[in-house]
């Protein structure tokens, strides 16, 4: 909607994570930086932890880019992102992920299959990449299951090298006695950050200047960035929630200057549908309707991510179905409650509605 009316060639603030609006903070820079250099070594496990929120599906892909266009096919890369998997599935979604053939048979064979498919691999000069999203979700076998396949060496030069990206809870998982064979094989790990206030500002001008951003055409006061920062937390996925309604008021009440009065107002509207959600209950002012909206963009992101390898391998659709229809059950018991205040909500209209036109119709006093 606001998208022709202040110039852009895009939505400046979606949520699905696009490499072209990439912004390099200082934490994602030094998380990219790790992420290279694990490329440079070819070895081990890169571990890259983060909030919900923070960015690190977008670094990434930012990453999946920058292999494409710099490394000529000497990686062969691959991303997981259904990873609520017990320990034989994950080798067998592993196997799917890079293509290879999965059905009806046994572990041994999959081995095999996946080890013929590495030494093929590094016989042809090629290099063998696994990035594994929420990680969080794998059970402890699970990782287990990974280490033991970072064992495929020839000459003592490993043939699979992993990345693994997870929620803040990762690095308790990490911490488990068991994990002790796999941490000693991560050479990196970094922590993504919220953005500092001045990062909040420079991101937000940074993702309008990949639209076609003019600033005869839409501006922002220095203290309504501050609020924005404020009602946010410097969280990238926050400011994009918080962005892109702030320019759809934009749009509907015709603002191009955006004061700090402007972007409270999108934030008491945006504390006002929290009541309705929670049934009064607020936090914070305008954060609890973001951190509301935050398990339900999760689930939506990983459903995004699974229809993504469905599409990209249809012979892989069976065990994906599985992951895709458990999803949709989570996302159908966040949405419920929801379902259920709006029909309390649109009751209490009608009643309100009705009382008001009883008092209009009722006669004057004589």
């Amino acid at each position: 909607m606001y998208t022709g009316y202040y110039g852009f060639n895009a939505k400046p603030f979606q949520l699905s994570p696009d490499p072209r609006f990439f912004f390099g903070s200082r934490a994602h820079n030094r998380a990219l930086a790790y992420l290279r250099y694990g490329v440079s070594q070819g070895e081990g496990f890169i571990v890259i932890t983060g909030g919900i929120g923070t960015g690190k599906t977008t670094l990434v892909k930012n990453l999946f880019d920058e292999i494409r266009s710099s490394q000529s096919g000497q990686i062969v890369a691959a991303q997981l992102v259904t990873t609520q998997l017990e320990a034989d599935e994950m080798l067998r979604s592993v196997v799917a992920a890079f293509g290879l053939p999965y059905e009806e048979v046994g572990k041994a064979v999959l081995l095999k299959r996946f080890e013929d498919f590495l030494r093929e691999q590094a016989q042809q000069g090629r290099r063998v990449l696994l990035v594994v999203d929420e990680a969080q979700n794998l059970p402890v076998q699970s990782l287990e299951e990974l280490r033991m396949l970072s064992n495929f060496q020839i000459a003592e030069a490993p043939l699979l090298q992993s990345f693994l990206l997870g929620q803040d809870e990762f690095r308790e998982t990490l911490q488990d006695p068991s994990m002790e064979q796999l941490r000693q094989r991560v050479i990196a790990s970094c922590h993504l950050t919220p953005l500092s206030d001045d990062e909040t500002r420079d991101y937000i001008e940074h993702r309008l200047q990949v639209v076609g951003w003019r600033r005869d055409e839409l501006c922002f006061s220095n203290d309504a960035y501050t609020a924005i920062y404020r009602y946010t937390d410097g969280i990238p996925r926050r400011v994009n929630v918080f962005c892109d309604r702030l320019l759809l008021y934009g749009f509907l009440e015709e603002v191009r200057e955006f004061s700090a009065e402007a972007v409270n107002t999108v934030g008491q509207e945006l504390a006002q549908d929290d009541q309705v959600v929670s049934g009064g209950r607020t936090a914070r002012g305008g954060r609890s309707i973001l951190r509301v909206s935050h398990a339900m963009e999760q689930r939506l992101v990983e459903l995004e991510g699974a229809l993504e390898t469905v599409l990209k391998y249809p012979e892989w659709q069976d065990i994906q179905m599985d992951r895709l229809e458990r999803r949709i059950l989570q996302l159908e018991s966040a949405i419920q409650p929801l379902r259920h205040q709006l029909v309390s909500l649109d009751r209490r209209l009608d009643d309100l509605l009705s009382d008001e036109a009883t008092t209009t119709n009722e006669p004057p006093p004589s």
